[in-house]
């Protein structure tokens, strides 16, 4: 009787664990198949906009109204935004497409700065329209590439999952097609940017901004476990996990992780020189026991002991019990936006909880800042009348274009709020307006 009671529990539990891995393997092919279609619909997409935007350059070189020709600058623009937007949903991040990215941002900046221009006044030079002539072109042998790539994964029905196994398993034989046609897509454009690169009236390159800052030797696997622990305020290793990156990451980091239950945390470090680029650690923090001027003082301590140089404190604020404190580089009296380092500093103990500092390893370098060709009242002149001006300091931030530019800050007051804003120290452009935070907002003294 007991026999038989046990094989009929012994087949209820076969039964529902059949059950159950057929749930689970349903459940894993409707997100592969999802997965699978929002991929292909990202590809045809951007097959397709490539198209427009070559159809779109072509039209614009024909156009002899320049009434007409902004509008059609800002379409090319909006398209290749879009175009970028699509090349970001592929699973590509493993294999480097910066250069195809790179050709898109220049058409992006080159027909921005032409949109936003009265061309009535400054129509295009006999330079800007040879360019034009040659990002048509490039756009349409681009666009051929895609289009004959296109014809192949639908010709043999080719799957964009194959594509993500592939690259994550960084399988050198495997003959993917796809993975393949991209490669030949990205080095037939990485001669479209090395001839587009002296050209004056392209943007910043985006390849001029690779972590300038980092420096050091290239750092092993075992010290960075020991610089991973003491970043981390960990005593052991035990609960701690490190991995590198794979091939195409703009930079080669460590990724650091520690999780015991009580406390988690995260951080990635560069394998060169071992320096913190973020670091986020999860734990409850308790009673304030120290002010947030006491936290400021921990935050410049950690920035000292872990190489950060020619900063300035920017502004303070404290969210419940936990400081947080943003830096910015200085040069000659010049406040640099683009060397920004934010650090999190618990207020019950001084621990390090948080650190982003990616920009300032992006960007920071000795700069060649020139002289002012407005003087500080004309540039106040340049401020609504309406505003209150308190402050101004000399600054250097990034325009809409993504270019650094000189600017006189000002931090002023209309009616109840409190806006910074930028204007350009050479032609007194308006070149931003920030509204502020209010009463949260609380200015550290510079030191």
């Amino acid at each position: 009787m007991i026999r038989w009671i046990l094989i009929g529990v012994l087949t209820v539990g076969i039964a529902a664990t059949g059950f159950w891995g057929y749930q689970e393997h349903q459940e894993k092919n409707a997100v592969l198949i999802q997965a699978e279609n929002t991929y292909q619909r990202a590809f045809h997409e951007l097959t397709y906009h490539m198209d427009l935007l070559h159809d779109k350059i072509g039209t614009s070189l024909a156009m002899n109204s320049r009434e007409q020709l902004s509008p059609q600058m800002v379409e090319i623009w909006r398209l290749t935004s879009q175009s970028i937007s699509d090349v970001g949903q592929l699973p590509l991040t493993l294999l480097p497409f910066n250069k195809t990215e790179e050709f898109l941002s220049e058409i992006g900046d080159f027909t921005y700065r032409t949109a936003v221009r009265d061309l009535e006044k400054k129509p295009l030079t006999d330079k800007e329209t040879q360019k034009l002539e040659e990002l048509y072109k490039q756009s349409g042998e681009l666009k051929s590439e895609l289009r004959q790539l296109q014809h192949v994964v639908m010709e043999e029905n080719l799957r964009w999952m194959d594509v993500q196994l592939a690259l994550a398993t960084q399988d050198e034989q495997a003959d993917n097609t796809i993975v393949d046609g991209f490669k030949t897509v990205e080095k037939k454009v990485e001669g479209y940017t090395e001839s587009n690169v002296d050209s004056a009236i392209i943007g910043t390159s985006s390849g001029e901004h690779q972590y300038k800052a980092l420096n050091g030797e290239k750092l092993s696997k075992q010290k960075a476990i020991e610089r991973g622990k003491e970043m981390l305020n960990v005593k052991n290793s035990d609960n701690l996990t490190i991995t590198k990156t794979g091939k195409g990451a703009e930079i080669p980091t460590y990724s650091i992780s520690y999780d015991n239950g009580n406390k988690s945390a995260y951080m990635d470090m560069s394998q060169k020189g071992g320096h913190p680029i973020t670091l986020l650690v999860n734990r409850p923090v308790n009673e304030q026991k120290i002010s947030l001027n006491e936290g400021l003082q921990k935050a410049k301590n950690y920035l000292d002991k872990y190489g950060f140089e020619d900063l300035i404190t920017f502004q303070s604020n404290q969210y419940e019990n936990i400081g947080v404190y943003s830096f910015l580089a200085s040069q000659d009296d010049v406040r640099i936006y683009s060397d920004a380092v934010e650090v999190k500093v618990a207020l019950d103990n001084g621990e390090l909880l948080g650190f982003t500092a990616r920009n300032y390893w992006m960007n920071h370098t000795k700069r060649d800042i020139p002289e002012p060709k407005l003087s500080l009242k004309e540039a106040k002149n340049k401020v609504n009348p309406e505003v209150k001006i308190n402050e101004n300091h000399m600054a250097i931030v990034d325009n809409d274009l993504g270019e650094e530019v000189l600017v006189y800050e000002f931090l002023g007051v209309l009616g109840n709020e409190t806006y910074r804003i930028f204007i350009n120290a050479m032609d007194g452009t308006e070149e931003k307006v920030d509204k502020l935070g209010g009463t949260e907002l609380n200015f550290a003294a510079v030191n």
